[in-house]
């Protein structure tokens, strides 16, 4: 068996209330996984966990949680500071308050690469320039001198992926990455992500609440709720045959073309409050199969043959 990119398992972190609960995840080197779930099921805290900026915000992380066969948790602060950027690039959110507003965009690239790299100040401006060709930004020798302030969304974003991808690290983290942009925009960054993750051959975790980003970029999809991770399985398996409930749910929400007349499906009710989570599945108050039984214990999950992952008491075959 490949020796996993990503081996994470029993990862809990807590901030006062536990908001990520026993994840399990295992990524294999060149793979793209996309979490999926609503907002404040855990997502982006297990991606931030990875990098270790959970623990500086106060939390209790618990559980396993390697790199490469590297344990991140037992890192000290130094070591997470060189493993920031060279194993592990994070494209986070919003770059405009990732990137520093007072620095040149091209200086905070080559800051990463004579950082990590042990190069000169001019060998990380001459990286900088390739990797701006690389993210494809137009007038690339101009851009570099520019500060964040003086470029658009979707040049910033390109930028924060050019920051990310710097020292060719062999695992990307990408949260949300294009959420804050128009839908033109998302599109061109999308393709982008995907065609240098199938270049570079970098493991990918991708954080998004939108099933059309999972289904164009993933090879794996692991779906979030309360902390958990409810289903797990390929792409195909996830989006084409979901069996957990809350997994069809979402999909029923998508519009697709041709139910122009169709009325919109809507998920009833909210996620659960973490500190006050209800007996048995998390799920079950919002859960139109749910039985009595689903009140009973949280269920277990269940793997098939094929590697497909349901925690539920009642799968149901799609």
């Amino acid at each position: 068996m490949t020796e996993p990119i990503l081996d994470i398992q029993g990862l809990t972190v807590a901030y006062g209330v536990p908001v990520v609960r026993g994840v399990d995840l295992r990524l294999e080197p060149g793979r793209v996984l996309a979490l999926l779930g609503e907002s404040g099921s855990g997502k982006s805290v297990t991606l931030r966990s990875i990098v270790g900026l959970t623990e500086r915000e106060g939390a209790r992380v618990s559980g396993r949680l390697r790199v490469m066969g590297r344990d991140v948790l037992a890192m000290d602060a130094r070591a997470r500071l060189d493993f920031r950027g060279r194993e592990v690039g994070f494209i986070f959110q919003e770059p405009m308050t990732a990137l520093d507003p007072v620095f040149r965009i091209g200086e905070q690239i080559a800051e990463v690469v004579v950082r990590h790299r042990g190069a000169t100040w001019a060998e990380g401006q001459a990286r900088a320039r390739a990797l701006f060709d690389l993210v494809q930004i137009p007038a690339a020798a101009q851009r570099l001198r520019a500060y964040p302030s003086e470029l658009s969304g979707g040049l910033r974003q390109r930028a924060m992926i050019a920051i990310a991808l710097a020292c060719e690290p062999p695992l990307l983290l990408a949260d949300e990455p294009t959420t804050a942009l128009d839908a033109t925009v998302q599109i061109q960054v999308l393709l982008l992500l995907r065609d240098l993750q199938r270049q570079l051959g970098t493991a990918v975790v991708f954080v998004t609440h939108d099933l059309g980003v999972a289904a164009e970029i993933a090879d794996d999809v692991a779906v979030m709720y309360a902390g958990r991770i409810v289903e797990h399985g390929s792409a195909e398996q996830v989006l084409l045959a979901p069996a957990h409930p809350y997994t069809r749910a979402l999909l029923g929400c998508v519009v697709r073309g041709g139910y122009r007349e169709a009325p919109l499906v809507e998920l009833a009710g909210s996620p659960p409050d973490l500190a006050a989570l209800p007996p048995g599945c998390s799920f079950a108050p919002r859960c139109g199969l749910a039985t009595a039984r689903c009140t009973e214990a949280e269920p277990a999950p269940r793997r098939g043959e094929d590697g497909h992952m349901v925690a539920c008491v009642e799968v149901v075959s799609a």
